[in-house]
Formats: structure tokens, C-alpha cells, sequence
């Protein structure tokens, strides 16, 4: 299970400009091979928890050993629990490692600092059967160039305990009501990309905003977002980043109201004694996450990478990792595969309208992702800033 851990605000800020910046790092690197070849023997893989499994964690857990094999390319893995970390781990170690899986608020980063290559999607089979509406996003295809794969998906719901909130909540706006009978058992997600929900209840609840893509916000935008964060916390109980930290408020009712993935409320519905939640993508619309496996651009193991590429998105693994790790996978041919055969009604694998007003993780830049020409966006570090003020008050 992924630990999606608050960003670290610090690391953050110094890391921000220079990774967001037009002709920052170096050049992004074309693809290096027209054809996989044998393989190098080895390559090294930097993942979230639970992507990676070789059944050191678990005997009964391993999808690694198989691709060795085959392959004879030996893997090599080192967890992170941030994007920052994992792009601060690329960023001063460039040649330690050939892989990564990278969530939306990373991805763009890795490509301007030019440390992730395009990847020549031809060579890796399991594309093919990737979910096409994870294909050519903004956070893993630049100017129609793919930097990568896309892996899995999940999206941020409305959490509530049924016995407190009696009345189901339909909107966010449910969490932003600092005069809620619930008000201080609020749990927010602890990071800057959480203004981009704030943005997502204001394209409907203030529609002169005219905002349409929440990670690309104007000054005034930005400000109605920040402005909106602000008047929430009062009424939150608690910011969260390690998802352990919400599961034991919901089952101590500390909080009763948060936003959430829908792997804690099975964790809560499953525990024992069950904690009565429910889930709800709320009528705004939401925000989510979707990892892409990416490859270095100086990888010296660029066959090896190819190749783990392709296993680690294929059907078969591909629903091992989904089912293990809790979220939709990416691979179209998954869901026949599940042992769970409730797996994919569950995270919507399936339902291609659920997703469409999911709005997945994405490095906010300063050219508007909306592809507005005559204003600028806050960028990144503009995010990390305003998310620093708004926890300091």
C-alpha cells in the first residue's frame, strides 16, 4: 500500500523553480534505442512502495523473480514516499537508477530537468493495452512526445463516518464549511497540490472565476483558491499525508469528514471492528493521481529498462501490483485477470465516464496548462509558498 506522505515543503521550494523552468537541467534527450536488444543485465528501479515486489516483503508477493529470469536483468529497487523525494533522488543521483514511477506532480518536473528520456511507446507491447484515456495526458506526453507508461490510477473521494454525518455529503463544499456541525473533524490531504481541490469546487461554485483546469490557476484564480483554503482551516481537524494517520483518526472519531483514496475506506471497512464509512466522488468532480513508469535519460541499461517497462505494465502484473497496492490498474486487459473479481468495479477501473472529471496530479507551471497564452500561471514554487502560509496561520 503506497504511503503518498505530505510533501516536504522545504525540499520543495528550492526544487520547484529550477525543475519547472523552461531550459532547466539539460536538454530532454531523444529515445535511445529503435529496437529492444539483449539485455545488460541489471536495472535499477525507483518506486513507490508496493509497485516493486520480489517477495522479500512477503513470500506470497513476487512479480520480480519471473522478469529475472526471463530476462536474465537482475532488479534493483529503492522506495520513496514523496514526489519530492523521489525527484530529489534523481536529481543528485542521475546515474543511480534506470527507472522510476512517477506520480503527475512529478512527472513534469523530471522532463524539463531533462532527466527522463521519450520513450519510443512502439517497442513496449503493453501499451498497446493501456487504457486510452491515461494515454497522452499533460503530465506524461509533451508536444505529442511520450516520456513514459502509464502504470495505475486512483482518485482523491469525500470520506464520511455514517454514524455521525447521518446525512450523506454530495459536495466538497461539505468540507469547506467552517460552520459545520463537523467543523475541527475535517481531515485535509497535507500538500500544495491540495489547492488544486480547492479549485476544483470553484469551477462550479464560482463559475465568473472562469477557471478550467485546476493546476492552472491566475493570480486571481490562485487567490480565490488560497483565500477559500484559509477559510477552511479552522474547521480542520487534521492534515494528513501518511495514510496510517487517517485511518486511526476515522476509527478513534477525531474525524468524521475527509478527503480520501478509496483503498483507506476498504482498509476501514475491512478492519476489525469495521469503521462505518462511506465514499463519494463528490458532484464537482475530484482530483486524483496516475503513475507513469519513466526512464532516465542517461540510463546505461536502456534495454533492461525497456523490458521492465513492458513486464511491469502487463496484464498479468500489472492487476498482481493493482490488487496488492489498492487502485485501478492501467492495463485494459487487467480487470479478466483479478483474483478479486469485485477489484475493478471498486476503483472504476472499467468506467470510462467516472474518470473524465478527474482531475490527475499535475505539476502546476507558469505556462498555463489550459493553453491560455495572454496571462501567466502560478507555478510550482508559487504553490509550495502559498501551502506553507496557509499551514503557518
Amino acid at each position: 500500500m503506497k504511503l503518498r506522505r505530505s510533501m516536504s515543503l522545504l525540499a520543495a521550494g528550492t526544487l520547484a523553480v529550477a525543475a519547472c523552468s523552461p531550459g532547466a537541467g539539460a536538454s530532454p534527450a531523444p529515445s535511445t534505442i529503435t529496437a529492444v536488444g539483449d539485455g545488460e543485465g541489471q536495472v535499477k528501479v525507483l518506486a513507490w512502495p508496493g509497485y516493486v515486489e520480489d517477495g522479500t516483503t512477503s513470500p506470497d508477493v513476487d512479480w520480480i523473480s519471473s522478469f529475472e529470469q526471463e530476462t536474465g536483468c537482475q532488479v534493483t529497487v529503492q522506495t520513496f514516499g514523496t514526489s519530492d523525494e523521489a525527484f530529489t533522488l534523481f536529481q543528485t543521483n542521475p546515474e543511480e537508477y534506470d527507472v522510476i514511477s512517477a506520480s503527475g506532480d512529478a512527472t513534469l518536473r523530471l522532463v524539463a530537468g531533462g532527466f527522463v528520456q521519450p520513450v519510443n511507446v512502439d517497442l513496449i507491447p503493453s501499451y498497446a493495452e493501456i487504457f486510452p484515456d491515461l494515454k497522452d495526458k499533460d503530465y506524461n506526453t509533451v508536444d505529442g512526445v511520450h516520456y513514459g507508461v502509464p502504470h495505475g490510477r486512483g482518485a482523491n473521494v469525500l470520506m464520511w463516518r455514517t454514524d455521525e454525518v447521518t446525512t450523506a455529503p454530495t459536495s466538497w463544499g461539505a468540507l469547506f464549511d467552517p460552520a459545520s456541525e463537523f467543523a475541527g473533524k475535517f481531515s485535509v490531504y497535507d500538500a500544495p497540490i491540495y489547492i488544486a481541490d480547492a479549485a476544483v469546487l470553484l469551477m462550479k461554485t464560482n463559475p465568473e472565476l472562469n477557471i478550467k483546469h485546476p493546476y492552472a490557476l491566475d493570480d486571481t484564480q490562485f487567490a480565490a483558491a488560497v483565500d477559500l483554503l484559509k477559510k477552511q482551516k479552522p474547521a480542520v481537524g487534521e492534515y494528513w499525508g501518511d495514510y496510517t494517520k487517517q485511518i486511526t483518526s476515522f476509527q478513534n472519531g477525531n474525524t468524521v469528514l475527509g478527503t480520501t483514496w478509496q483503498v483507506i475506506a476498504n482498509v476501514l471497512q475491512g478492519s476489525d471492528p469495521p469503521v462505518p464509512v462511506e465514499v463519494v466522488k463528490p458532484v464537482e468532480g475530484a482530483t486524483g493521481w496516475s503513475d507513469t513508469w519513466m526512464i532516465n535519460s542517461k540510463t546505461k541499461n536502456v534495454n533492461c529498462s525497456y523490458k521492465f517497462v513492458n513486464h511491469i505494465t502487463s496484464a498479468p502484473i500489472n492487476i498482481q501490483i493493482a490488487e496488492y497496492f489498492g487502485e485501478a490498474p492501467g492495463n485494459s486487459k487487467s480487470c479478466a485477470l483479478a483474483v478479486n473479481p469485485d477489484h475493478c468495479d471498486i476503483f472504476h477501473a472499467e468506467d470510462a465516464e467516472y474518470w473524465k472529471d478527474v482531475w490527475y496530479w499535475t505539476t502546476p507551471t507558469a505556462k498555463c496548462l489550459d493553453d491560455r497564452t495572454d496571462v501567466i500561471c502560478k507555478d510550482f514554487a508559487a504553490w509550495v509558498e502559498a501551502w506553507t502560509g496557509i499551514r503557518a496561520e
